[in-house]
């Protein structure tokens, strides 16, 4: 059934897509809602629960797929060109935002200091996905769309370390062994960086070459090899997708070219797909269930704690105003924080239900707000409007001494 319905949703998106590109309509939003209607809380369609085996399978494939192919749009070169502003973000913004998230979460919310670093954690990536209007416009000025990009493909893996050591810490000390957390994460890494590097060091023998057709799987194999093993291994799955997009993004630019555009599409669908389950753990129920405080803390971390990070981060960064207003108030709560708060909830800490009553109750108003507000910031930095704003603001008024000028010229010879 679930795949039926998947199905159905997906179809419906892609008929829709043209509008869904000139409007407020977000295909996010489409799956999210469809999943909030089929769920066992509401139409009963979708059988769903957070327990559900299906739940925890997609979302971690649906993670490594999405991190790979971050992974995969910021090589190493691509970042020391232009690594500027989007440094001022992940260095900055990042920790900024977690922290004031953190504070929210402790006195809004009530969450220990465990719990609220943690949810800090949880949040804090950032998803473009959700504010296709504004990354995909050609009017938008590129150093702020390059700047969003980035950022949110390396925030993903960026926020990881901290979502599983605070995660680790809320668990209780008992089962906080910091060498097992550091060893988990190091083999991720150690895997992530050394089966690629393997594999393009193998294609570029005399012994091995790609044909063109099975190009754009060369890193599909390189993917699943870095799923097996880390899965056998024991190593951070999450991390070493990310590692290993990045690796092969750095030394073979020309499988990352034969696979960016297959990859995206694979992530997307895997994407969707968790996003529709996502949708069908929520119901009127779920949301009823939070505080009033809890509703607080919801719209506090999304319009004060990135707003406020990136308003700091960006002082004296030579963006113009409306640049920096764009890129505070679009930081949605994407896909990573959907499948942080699942782990959260999956890990059986004591709060662990009220962190993800949380996270999804922001995730949603994330989706929801800046969805359907990323075409009209975007249409602020049309060309065309703004020459015709300043036209009619710098036009002088009929009868004014430059109207009798010009009146004046005309009428000599």
């Amino acid at each position: 059934m679930l795949l039926l319905c998947f199905a159905l949703v997906l179809l419906a998106a892609v008929l829709l897509s043209s509008l869904a590109h000139r409007t407020i309509l977000s295909t996010a939003v489409l799956f999210l809602v469809a999943g909030f209607a089929l769920g066992p809380d509401t139409l009963g369609v979708l059988d769903l629960r957070a327990d559900s085996p299906i739940v925890a399978t997609l979302a971690e494939l649906a993670l490594f797929a999405v991190l790979f192919t971050d992974g995969m749009r910021v090589g190493w070169a691509d970042l020391r060109t232009a690594w500027r502003l989007p440094g001022r973000a992940l260095g900055w913004g990042l920790p900024l935002t977690l922290l004031i998230t953190a504070l929210l979460a402790h006195y809004i919310a009530g969450l220990d200091w465990p719990e609220a670093l943690l949810i800090g954690a949880v949040l804090a990536p950032t998803d473009p996905v959700f504010a296709a209007a504004l990354v995909g416009n050609d009017k938008v000025p590129a150093r702020l769309r390059h700047l969003l990009n980035v950022e949110s493909g390396v925030n993903d893996g960026l926020a990881l370390p901290f979502v599983v050591l605070f995660l680790a810490i809320a668990a209780g000390s008992e089962d906080l062994h910091l060498g097992e957390l550091g060893l988990e994460l190091a083999v991720g890494v150690v895997i992530g960086v050394g089966v690629p590097w393997l594999a393009l060091r193998l294609e570029k023998t005399r012994f091995f070459a790609a044909s063109t057709a099975y190009e754009p799987l060369n890193a599909v194999a390189i993917g699943l090899l870095v799923l097996a093993l880390g899965t056998v291994t024991h190593g951070n799955l999450f991390l070493a997708a990310f590692t290993a997009g990045i690796t092969v993004a750095t030394f073979g630019p020309r499988q990352r070219e034969a696979f960016e555009h297959f990859g995206e599409l694979m992530a997307e669908l895997f994407k969707l797909a968790a996003l529709l389950v996502f949708g069908a753990l929520i119901s009127i129920q779920f949301l009823g269930e939070i505080s009033w405080t809890g509703w607080v803390f919801a719209i506090a971390a999304i319009v004060v704690a990135r707003p406020v990070a990136l308003g700091v981060s960006f002082l004296r960064s030579g963006l113009s105003r409306t640049e920096q207003f764009a890129a505070m108030w679009f930081g949605p709560k994407g896909f990573a924080s959907v499948v942080y708060g699942l782990l959260v909830l999956e890990s059986g800490i004591t709060a662990g239900d009220e962190v993800f009553h949380l996270v999804a109750l922001t995730i949603v108003l994330s989706v929801v707000a800046h969805s359907s507000t990323d075409i009209l910031v975007a249409r602020t930095f049309d060309p065309a409007r703004t020459a015709a704003w300043h036209h009619i603001r710098r036009r002088p008024p009929s009868g004014g001494p430059d109207s009798a000028s010009s009146a004046a010229s005309k009428a000599a010879p």
